[in-house]
């Protein structure tokens, strides 16, 4: 944008000014930077000027939009100081600037992109912060409420959900709830089974989790009279729900499947114990200890040697194309399918690590679990 500035000594209006421009101007150069021709070839726009008065006097400024390089700017800004009259009055016309439009452009552009790239600064950051504080809100431990009359400590599930745990005290509750589980409710130290823990009985499902210790002992058979526990669960001998880890409370409480009432405690109490050949007996004893742990299954000949070893993820495959064998030792849980398939080919016994609710055995096929062996084990000890 070239600017000039002019001076007329006389009463003149804005066409006045445009004819002495474009005629005083003309030819100055040639055709290359004729007014006129740079107009029609688009080099130069649309040509503004500005008047203001003053007694006979009048001053303004003309403005020239020009698609030119600066040196051809310059050129027509110098010859525009060549206008000395406007009509018949003395005139006076002065460069006043030479603008970069297009870097004023490019600094409006670059301001622009500033306060976009603060928008989306400021945006993602909070988006961010956001994230953060849902993920620390996740991390904090869930929030212990009490329930009942008797306030008994416990964890906000124990509205929402339809089955409960129930535990000793309010310290397994805390602790249950840091392990992810928050439908737990504590018996709260009180001498007999709560009321309230007697009536959430009667709306919800109820499994009982309680230490491996006597107290325990007690505590169960006091719930056992006074609500039905579909499960109950135990911490291992001598410890208690508080002292585990998260990672032990969701494993016994994925894993470990003590029968649930009092008559089915009562069932396996009686249920007679296992009959083992010697010879089987002493190979299962020594590969209870060999196996546990390794989840992987030892298949036992005819004459109980063992004739292979395989991942137990793949035992139920090689019972299905085996022949030959007479029992299974292996670090998993006896479930029906494997129970059907031993029996369509002949073998004898399955001895797992724990066999799972409901399982039937057909005729011919014997089903322990590494507990069962124990007191074979304590037998074979004192026969020693």
């Amino acid at each position: 944008m070239v600017k000039i500035e002019f001076q007329v000594d006389g009463p003149v209006d804005k066409p006045d000014v445009v004819g002495a421009i474009f005629g005083q101007t003309e030819g100055l150069f040639g055709p290359e930077l004729d007014l006129n021709e740079l107009q029609r070839g688009w080099r130069i726009g649309r040509i503004e000027i500005s008047l203001r008065r003053s007694d006979s006097r009048v001053t303004g400024e003309v403005h020239i939009p020009a698609n030119t390089d600066i040196a051809e700017a310059a050129l027509i800004a110098a010859a525009l100081e060549t206008i000395d009259k406007v009509g018949p009055y003395q005139a006076k016309f002065r460069l006043k600037e030479i603008e970069d439009v297009r870097a004023a452009r490019r600094k409006q552009v670059v301001e622009r992109a500033k306060e976009i790239v603060k928008e989306w600064s400021s945006k993602a950051i909070s988006e961010g912060e956001d994230a953060l504080r849902e993920v620390y809100e996740a991390l904090k431990p869930t929030r212990l409420v009490y329930y009942g009359p008797e306030q008994l400590p416990a964890g906000p599930g124990v509205y929402s959900s339809d089955t409960v745990i129930v535990v000793e005290g309010r310290a397994d509750v805390i602790n249950m709830l840091r392990a992810g589980i928050e439908n737990v409710v504590a018996i709260g130290g009180a001498r007999g089974v709560p009321e309230s823990i007697i009536q959430l009985g009667k709306t919800k499902k109820l499994i009982a989790f309680l230490d491996g210790d006597r107290g325990g002992d007690m505590i169960l058979r006091d719930l056992q009279s006074k609500v039905e526990l579909v499960k109950v669960y135990r911490a291992p001998q001598g410890r208690e729900v508080e002292e585990l880890t998260p990672e032990e409370i969701r494993h016994i409480l994925r894993e470990e499947a003590p029968p649930a009432t009092a008559q089915a405690q009562a069932a396996a109490v009686q249920r007679p114990q296992p009959q083992l050949p010697q010879a089987l007996q002493q190979v299962a004893l020594q590969l209870v200890k060999d196996l546990e742990g390794t989840l992987e299954a030892v298949l036992l000949d005819q004459s109980f040697s063992q004739s292979s070893r395989v991942p137990v993820s793949r035992l139920y495959q090689t019972i299905q194309e085996s022949s030959g064998i007479k029992a299974v030792v292996f670090d998993g849980i006896v479930t029906q399918r494997l129970v059907d398939a031993a029996a369509s080919k002949g073998v004898g016994f399955l001895i797992g690590s724990r066999v799972a609710d409901g399982v039937k055995a057909p005729e011919g096929v014997v089903i322990l679990s590494f507990g069962d062996l124990k007191p074979l084990e304590a037998q074979a000890a004192g026969g020693q």
